[in-house]
């Protein structure tokens, strides 16, 4: 397929003939049977269902997989007929998670380190760090912390560095899945400009496809299985009613397509667990202050949703609520029958007490991994708190969430989708009243996210409340209660 615009003599020709990886320990392949050429300067759409090996294949492309002790390879995948692995720099990846892509301190020194590995001059080192900070909406001077950045922000940080290299294949794995809607469409016209500029060849994954089937060329789809479920234009792919269909079927995301849920329709809540009355919260003991003063009442049987712009504290007044950082000003009460013995205050509570009366899933699934195997990653939390371990809750979770499959593997081995989904599960294991989840729905296919939603709804029936920091506004809809907006350090509480 040829592109619809003029490549750069230095984009990459992508070519794969009977590629397959399987990762160390894992009796089934990532992904194999991958047949494909993608041309110097084409823009590519990859998709497919959760664990179809859509990130599998953006880390081969990117030389970054690992010896043979770390999986095994069979046929071929090539850079301009030479292995990835010998032409690191002529690709670029885009993490799922651009906390594992921070090194340095600063974001200047961040975004021109991949640049000054390739021996960029260093005066056009700076001119590129300037450049590409503006192009992804980054606005920030250079010497401020990366620890200080929310993780929509670290997602724009991620993407500069990336760009600054100005690499001849550009591999971006779920780069909008953290950015607030206004942030989704910059960073997606930033990626345009940059492909304008370059001629580079573009392969981006993202489970929604609405925001970038308009500025590609070409759609492929993975098949769970093995192989290309689909392979096309984005008007035929996406658009003719039989490869809809099919493409559904498999929990891709098509456009003007929602998946069905289940489910109970959540009602109107119980008793008051949590207070927060006039509460400040900051990420540091220290720091700027985040957002506040809120007043907040988390209600048993009751959804309460946040969400806002990158960067506003969103994650930090979860993580307050949640007994994990301290307010800076005002009180978090829990009420006596969430606390028991423990004392009202949860920011003072034992480890084990606070897991089995409020469960927080983190921004970063893979913060919470503590065990080499998913069902013992499952075992965990009751054992933590010494109770017994019940195999039907553990596999009933792991088959809710499609997990199933996975319980001898490695949590480090999953998929971005698969390790949010076991996140979820590990914090439900140990039955808490109150589950707090830090963009749930990042990286999951359409049936993941229905039945992730129909769990929710389900839990919320049955009295647990769940707050969640999202940008999702269908999962929003979806769970009803009430919604906390955030913005320029207030805010607004919205009532159903």
């Amino acid at each position: 397929m040829t592109p619809a615009h003029t490549p750069d003599p230095a984009a990459v020709h992508v070519s794969a003939r009977g590629w397959g990886w399987r990762h160390a320990g894992r009796k089934a392949f990532a992904a194999r049977h991958l047949d494909l050429d993608i041309q110097a300067g084409e823009r590519v759409l990859l998709l497919g269902a959760s664990g179809a090996g859509k990130s599998t294949v953006l880390h081969a492309l990117a030389g970054v997989l690992g010896s043979s002790d770390e999986g095994e390879q069979e046929g071929e995948l090539l850079l301009d007929g030479a292995h990835p692995a010998t032409v690191r720099g002529r690709a670029g990846l885009v993490l799922q998670d651009p906390e594992t892509q921070v090194v340095l301190a600063r974001v200047g020194d961040e975004v021109a380190f991949a640049a000054e590995n390739l021996a960029v001059p260093r005066d056009e080192i700076w001119q590129r760090v300037e450049r590409a900070l503006d192009d992804v909406g980054l606005d920030l001077p250079l010497d401020h912390p990366t620890t200080a950045l929310s993780g929509g922000q670290k997602q724009r940080l991620a993407l500069a560095a990336v760009l600054a290299m100005e690499p001849g294949l550009l591999l971006l794995d779920e780069p909008t899945a953290n950015l607030d809607p206004d942030g989704v469409l910059e960073v997606r016209d930033a990626v345009v400009r940059v492909l304008e500029r370059t001629g580079a060849t573009l392969v981006v994954v993202e489970h929604r496809v609405a925001v970038w089937a308009d500025v590609v060329d070409r759609v492929i789809v993975l098949d769970a299985g093995g192989g290309v479920l689909a392979d096309g234009a984005p008007a035929t792919v996406l658009v003719q009613e039989a490869t809809r269909t099919r493409l559904a079927e498999a929990g891709v995301w098509v456009p003007d397509w929602q998946p069905a849920v289940g489910g109970p329709t959540p009602g109107a809540g119980g008793e008051v667990l949590l207070s927060a009355p006039d509460i400040t919260v900051a990420r540091t003991k220290r720091g700027p202050t985040a957002v506040g003063p809120l007043d907040l009442t988390v209600h048993a049987a009751h959804a309460l949703s946040i969400t806002g712009p990158n960067g506003a504290g969103k994650s930090t007044a979860a993580l307050t609520l949640g007994g994990l950082l301290r307010p800076r000003a005002g009180s978090v009460e829990a009420s006596p029958s969430l606390a028991g013995s423990a004392g009202a205050d949860p920011f003072r509570w034992r480890s084990s007490q606070l897991v089995q009366r409020i469960g927080t899933v983190f921004q970063e699934p893979e913060h919470q991994f503590l065990t080499a195997s998913v069902s013992a990653e499952l075992e965990f939390g009751p054992r933590r708190v010494g109770a017994a371990v019940n195999p039907g809750r553990t596999a009933e979770l792991a088959e809710r969430l499609r997990l199933t499959h996975l319980l001898g593997a490695n949590p480090f081995t999953l998929s971005g989708g698969e390790k949010r989904r076991l996140s979820v599960a590990t914090m439900l294991a140990t039955a808490p009243r109150i589950l707090i989840l830090d963009e749930p729905t990042f990286g999951q296919d359409a049936l993941t996210w229905a039945e992730l939603v129909t769990l929710l709804r389900e839990l919320i029936d049955d009295g647990v409340a769940v707050l969640s920091v999202t940008h999702d506004a269908e999962f929003i809809e979806a769970l009803g209660g009430a919604t906390l907006h955030v913005s320029g350090g207030a805010g607004r509480l919205v009532s159903p």
